[in-house]
This record gives C-alpha cells, structure tokens and sequence, in this order.
C-alpha cells in the first residue's frame, strides 16, 4: 500500500504565440541566434483570462476527469505553480481545492520556482506514506512568467523562452501503475540574489519611480558573476541529481528510457542527455513551447505519450533546475 502511483496527468496550453522572429525583432538579435542557440521556435503567452491559478484549475480538471474520480475522493490539494498569480499573499491551493470540488480536501502551496513539480512530487509522497489519511493527492498550478520579460534587457537573455501555461498530477497511495520512486534534490543559496525582481519586495517597495524605471521585471544582478558561478556547478548539478534519484531507485544512467526535461538552451539539453549516454530520441526538446517553468516536465511526458514513446517498464526521469537555485529529479516506472 506505499506505492505512490502517477494516475493521470493533465495541461492547459494557451492559444497564444510568440514566434522566435518576433522575439528576435524585440530583443534586437539575429533570428538564427534565437532558433539555434535560445531554442525557441515559438512560445505560449496567456490571453486576456489566462490567470495563473485559473490555467491550474483548467489542468486540474483534465487531470481529474482522466483519472475517473470524483474530486471528492482527493484528500490534498497541493499547488505547484508561481507566487506571480491573481492576487498577492493569496493562497492559490485553496481556490483551486474550491474550484474543481474537492471538498474533502485540505490544500497549501509550494514553490522552488521551476523545480517545483519535482520537489512537490517528493512532498506528496512522503506525506502519503507518513499520514494514513492521505491517499489521493492533486498537484496543480499555472505559470506566467513571461509578464516579468523586458526583450531589451540582454542580461535576461536566457529567459526569453518564459512562456504560460498549467499542469496538473494526480498520485494515489496504492496505485501500481507509473509508480513514483524516488527523488534527489540539492539547493545553492548563494545563488538567491543573483536573479529577481528588483522591486515589489520588502527592500524595494513599489513605487511610481521603480515602475518607471522597469524595475518589476525580472534582472540579473551580476550577470558575469552569475554566469562564471553557474558554469562550475550547473550541469554537474543536473547529474548528480539524476544519478542519485537513480542509484536510490536501485538503477543507473544506462537503464533511462525517457527524460522530461525543462526547456533551456539548445546546448545545454544535449550536454545532458550526451552526459547521461541518453539518445535525443529519448526526450522531447521544447522548442514550440517555450518554458513553461515547472511545467515543463507535465507537458514533456504527456508529448512522450502522445507521441508512443513510452511502454510498460520504462525508467523515466524528470530534471529541472529554479531560479535561486535549486536543481531536481524524480524517477518513475511508467506503466503497469
């Protein structure tokens, strides 16, 4: 009864597109430079209603509906998607526990910006198998961060793939079908002040003067400090989270039949999978997408689906790396 099982999945995708020429002609860059070295080839952008904690309830219910239970039956409610949403010091897990009728729940919210999915699956398990009251468990949430992108400012250049969207999970203590295994999960604090939003926090209160000067979007306070710091340890980071989940799920790199990775630079998608022994064919590079934050590895696996690239027994493993910084991976035994 500990095994923790993924029984559905489900996405919100907005209809909106940005398309790489249009980011190319906004940040001033050649195109081939956006395509070939950014990845993006377009990238979702919300609509007029595409609010953030909303895009996670419309997720939720396709999750739900999929899944073949009543909301009823869902004992917690945990939100996975960004603190940028409908309103500030808003709860969004509790709105969403009230909009897709799980009444028997009780919901909080969670965040370690884009490695929230990862490490809200390692939160959900253990708390299934610690409080036997807990046996159904929707993750959910939406993502906008693409608000928080000024085109003009070369230091966020790796940024400009934020895109938008929702993704949602639903766990069930006992279910024996893509069984959740296990997780590894490291976290650098001397990162945290590299990448923020200037303004809107306790330091910097929002003001005329800082909304004038742009200072609500999101910057890069060193950006050669940063830069020199995260080439030591980032995809050495990626690895060693990938090979511990593994080792402590009882496999190794070779025995990697699928990666859900987050959307980065073309480059760096191919280190890692090149680092793993992993074949490109074995994930999905998010090219139309953009990055849809912790998203990313939600929409990665119901592509890998779509597309028959999974079968029972598969080894997948979800990676993915926030802002702060903190790097993550799961390890699931797909199907029956």
């Amino acid at each position: 009864m500990n095994a923790i099982g993924i029984v559905s999945t489900g996405t919100y995708i907005p209809e909106r597109r940005m398309t790489s020429r249009e980011i190319a002609t906004r940040a001033g860059i050649p195109l081939e430079v956006v395509e070939q070295k950014l990845g993006i080839m377009e990238k979702t952008i919300p609509g007029k209603d595409d609010h953030t904690a909303e895009m996670g309830t419309r997720a939720a219910q396709v999750a739900i509906q999929k899944a073949g239970i009543d909301p009823k039956q869902i004992d917690l409610v945990i939100y996975i998607g960004e603190e940028h949403k409908e309103y500030p010091l808003w709860t969004a897990a509790i709105k969403l526990q009230h909009d897709v009728g799980a009444e028997n729940a009780w919901a909080f919210d969670t965040a370690l910006r884009c490695g929230t999915t990862i490490m809200a699956l390692k939160v959900a398990k253990d708390m299934m198998i610690a409080d036997p009251n807990i046996s159904t468990v929707l993750l959910a949430g939406g993502y906008r961060n693409v608000d928080f992108i000024n085109y003009e400012n070369p230091r966020t250049r790796f940024m400009y793939n934020l895109g938008a969207g929702g993704g949602a999970m639903v766990l069930k203590k006992g279910h024996s079908e893509n069984l959740l295994l296990e997780s590894h999960l490291i976290t650098d604090g001397s990162f945290s002040e590299d990448v923020v939003v200037p303004a809107g926090g306790t330091k910097n209160p929002i003001s005329k003067e800082s909304l004038d000067a742009g200072l609500y979007q999101l910057d890069v306070l060193d950006p050669t400090g940063m830069k020199e710091r995260l080439e030591q340890k980032s995809m050495k980071n990626f690895i060693t989270c990938i090979e511990r989940a593994l080792h402590k799920s009882g496999y190794e790199k070779e025995d990697i039949d699928y990666v859900a990775m987050l959307h980065m630079k073309r480059s760096a998608h191919r280190y890692v999978l090149e680092q793993l022994g992993v074949d490109e064919v074995k994930s999905i590079y998010l090219e139309d997408y953009g990055h849809i934050g912790q998203m990313d590895q939600i929409i990665s696996l119901e592509l890998a689906e779509q597309q028959g690239k999974l079968k029972n027994g598969d080894i997948v493993v979800f990676v993915s790396a926030g802002i702060g910084y903190a790097w993550g991976a799961n390890v699931i035994k797909w199907g029956k």
